[in-house]
């Protein structure tokens, strides 16, 4: 029987990294540094609470927009960007990938374009897909350690630009944007007249003293600009499936709760209970952030000693994003070669865009056992497969 589908499904672009994910079946012995998610339990405190709140019959729907405890809540942890934010600036929603796609709906019409860093996460090139819009990829450059500039997004610009979307720290190269880059970007913002979606769910996971900069923190652009989070990398919750938007009027945020209703519904109210006693302690996300940091620097210093290797100390996220061009290899060539002969499954960069070419992302949101043990077989492979590597 034919499938009779629609257009918008048939052009809904695949996913790079699934495909290393069915690969990856097929050797259950294999070191898996692919999913992008902790490798830690939920909190207690956050599971307690959501225990508790269950028990308490808290089962039922809740208001598409969000519990109004969870979205002040989340309106306080943003008054050091702006002191106007309160709970009516908040949706909260089913993870950050709904908030996008919520505000894609909202801002974006056929025919627009919003440039997005390449490589990046790859899924906004189908949400763009799904409301008629075109994901216009913007290069960045290992010399700028991955952060986009804005010659190059002034580049890109055309009549048809309607948005930016800004992803710091980053997926899938872990840069984070200086406050001299936001603050060049802001000024084309301005120029433009352009929306800006700002992805921030690895905002707490940064190393090395760095502080991130947000677009919203811009004065002069912050009634352009929509900010996304969720409790997913945090606090260890990407299962729950929440998250949040911030926009800088509440009408965005009116019009996206009646989206919402078409959508998800709400977010279960158990859950958001959860996320707010999540928000009242950042102490496990701090630990776990320490863990990281050890994990980043087995992990990249150890592949930094293989031949062949070149991997830049990531600043931000639990990704490490090593260039391979050595090997003279496709990564999708390389990352097989390393799943079915080292026995460790990686994701080729080609998978998050054209500037990926050349390079692989690692996951070090994983054991230090594992990680120490991926290092050894890919060297060892490395050591008898390409002798005479420098």
């Amino acid at each position: 029987m034919e499938l009779r589908i629609s257009e918008r499904a048939k052009n809904y672009p695949p996913s790079g990294i699934r495909k290393m994910f069915d690969l990856a079946t097929q050797y259950p012995d294999a070191i898996k540094l692919t999913v992008g998610e902790p490798n830690f339990d939920t909190p207690e405190y956050i599971k307690k609470a959501a225990k508790e709140a269950i028990d308490a019959g808290r089962t039922h729907y809740a208001p598409n927009s969000g519990i109004d405890e969870l979205r002040q809540s989340v309106a306080n942890k943003y008054k050091s960007y702006w002191e106007g934010y309160t709970k009516d600036h908040v949706i909260i929603t089913v993870g950050a990938m709904e908030g996008l796609m919520l505000s894609m709906m909202a801002i974006l019409n056929p025919g627009d374009e919003i440039l997005v860093p390449d490589p990046c996460f790859p899924n906004y090139y189908g949400q763009a897909s799904i409301v008629g819009a075109k994901a216009v990829p913007v290069p960045t450059y290992e010399k700028n350690e991955y952060r986009i500039q804005a010659e190059d997004i002034e580049k890109a610009i055309t009549p048809h630009t309607k948005a930016i979307l800004l992803n710091s720290p980053c997926n899938p190269t872990g840069a984070v944007l200086t406050r001299e880059d936001v603050l060049a970007i802001a000024e084309l913002v301005k120029k433009h007249d352009l929306w800006v979606l700002s992805d921030e769910p690895y905002d707490s996971i940064v190393y090395d003293g760095v502080q991130p900069f947000s677009i919203a923190e811009v004065p002069e652009v912050r009634d352009q600009v929509m900010v996304f989070n969720s409790f997913s990398k945090a606090y260890a919750m990407t299962g729950w499936r929440i998250g949040y938007l911030l926009a800088p009027d509440p009408g965005y945020i009116k019009k996206m709760a009646q989206l919402q209703e078409g959508v998800a519904s709400c977010v279960a109210t158990f859950i958001q209970d959860a996320a707010v006693e999540a928000m009242k302690s950042r102490a496990c996300v701090d630990d776990m952030v320490k863990d990281y940091t050890r994990r980043r620097d087995i992990l990249i210093d150890g592949i930094n000693a293989i031949p062949g290797f070149s991997c830049k100390k990531s600043a931000g996220s639990f990704y490490a994003f090593p260039n391979i061009k050595a090997f003279g290899k496709t990564s999708q060539e390389f990352a097989e070669e390393l799943l079915v002969n080292a026995g460790v499954v990686t994701v080729p960069g080609s998978a998050f865009g054209e500037m990926g070419e050349g390079h692989l992302r690692l996951v070090f949101a994983n054991s230090d056992e594992n990680l120490k043990e991926a290092v050894r077989r890919i060297a060892a492979y490395v050591a008898k497969a390409y002798p005479d590597m420098k």
